[in-house]
């Protein structure tokens, strides 16, 4: 999990089911939202995520603009206060050092003063990462032309002397125009330039922005990769019969151990070649309601906007919106089709584990899939008994006198010489 997701969402709530799908393709470190459309008043949470937010209601009081940070509990970190008007907030995680993310949101109708911004940087711990739609054009982040807030932006990166780790493509489709912008940016300190690779994603996810993503180069993933098993119900067992063939010279042998090895070496090597095995991914964990016509119509959306975002004609636009209209319709059909037959089917005799179980599948949460292992010198220990140690190991190592200051030691060595009295003047009743 090295991975940091930056979406303009145009509204939190509606794009809920979007935010998870992302957390389950690529399990982010952290996801950078901007316009969220919350009030202070509105509950807002993702299972196994922190949220921190920051929301924005104009002169009527509807809810504006808005930014916030979902970080992973997976990952340690620690909320940043910021002294700024402007609609950003800021956390400090843990990747292979510690790092400050921000997202930020500068609405394209409002100016930004250039001291908001110098103060919103000085505020961070450094190294750091700001993410978010910046409303502004320049040829540096692929824009055909400059306006004002791209001059505006173009100085602050200068003055800072930040690195911006766009790459030319577009973030952003503006549906009147049928036009594709550059509008959301990635900046960072320089010491962390060369660490990540910047990716625009493919699908809009119903906005009107392209999430873009920070990949962590050269960084391992720490999830232990699933153990393969045999597919007995897709086994050959006529090759198997064939293949595991033990004849009475394999079986004579003087010596027993020998003897063994051979015979399980045979049989492991005709499984092999006779039994398919699982592979080292997990499957998709598929929400109970989706069917072959879901799939389907999702497919369709696909490439209604292939073909529209090559070709951005009007005919092509219609049939993308209809494309879109229509999967949205069949997902809330099946949706709310198997949530009216889980209800019926609801009596005496179901337990309320198994109801439960069914709601968190209905709503895509499903349990952590991972395998209990621990990492030492590189190699990963599985065993119980040999994790006992490993972990025995480190504590031993962590409690080490070696590890403690000077003065401590000195203090520690002075505090065991006193010797404990243990006298009492109270009478204990022995029982």
């Amino acid at each position: 999990m090295a991975c940091v997701v930056s979406w303009n969402c145009c509204g939190f709530r509606s794009k809920v089911c979007h935010i998870k799908d992302l957390i389950y393709e690529v399990h982010p470190v952290c996801i950078a939202l901007q316009e969220t459309y919350l009030k202070p008043a509105d509950i807002a949470k993702i299972k196994r995520y922190s949220l921190v937010r920051k929301d924005n209601e104009n002169e009527s009081g509807r809810a504006s603009g808005g930014v916030a940070l979902l970080v992973s509990h997976d990952t340690p970190s620690s909320v940043i206060t910021l002294h700024t008007n402007l609609q950003a907030v800021a956390v400090r995680v843990m990747f292979s050092n510690l790092v400050t993310i921000c997202t930020l949101y500068l609405p394209p109708s409002t100016s930004v003063d250039e001291r908001d911004l110098n103060r919103l940087v000085d505020e961070f711990p450094t190294p750091f990462i700001i993410l978010g739609d910046f409303n502004g054009h320049s040829p540096l982040w692929g824009s055909k032309n400059t306006n004002l807030r791209g001059r505006q932006i173009e100085e602050f990166v200068n003055t800072h002397s930040l690195c911006l780790l766009n790459n030319g493509e577009d973030t952003y489709f503006h549906q009147r125009s049928r036009t594709f912008h550059s509008l959301d940016l990635a900046l960072c300190t320089p010491s962390l330039a060369p660490y990540f690779n910047f990716r625009v994603g493919v699908d809009l996810r119903d906005s009107d922005h392209f999430p873009i993503f920070l990949d962590r180069v050269n960084v391992g993933s720490n999830d232990a990769p699933r153990p393969t098993r045999y597919l007995f119900h897709r086994a050959d067992w006529t090759n198997f019969a064939l293949r595991a063939l033990i004849t009475r010279d394999m079986v004579e042998g003087e010596n027993l151990n020998e003897v063994v090895n051979l015979v399980t070496k045979t049989i492991i090597s005709a499984a092999d070649d006779s039994i398919p095995k699982s592979g080292l991914r997990f499957p998709k964990n598929r929400k109970p309601w989706w069917n072959k016509y879901c799939t389907d119509t999702n497919r369709d959306q696909r490439r209604a906007w292939n073909v529209f975002r090559r070709h951005p004609t009007s005919a092509n636009r219609i049939a993308f919106q209809r494309a879109k209209s229509i999967a949205r319709w069949a997902r809330r059909k099946s949706e709310r089709g198997y949530w009216i037959k889980f209800v019926s089917g609801i009596n005496s005799s179901v337990t309320a584990k198994d109801m439960w179980d069914n709601v968190r599948r209905a709503c895509g949460i499903y349990p952590e899939k991972r395998i209990s292992c621990l990492r030492k010198n590189g190699q990963e220990v599985r065993n119980i008994s040999d994790m006992v140690d490993v972990l025995a190991e480190a504590f031993a190592s962590i409690c080490s006198a070696s590890n403690y200051t000077e003065p401590f030691l000195t203090h520690k060595s002075r505090t065991e010489r006193i010797k404990l009295r243990f006298q009492t003047t109270k009478h204990i009743l022995q029982y």
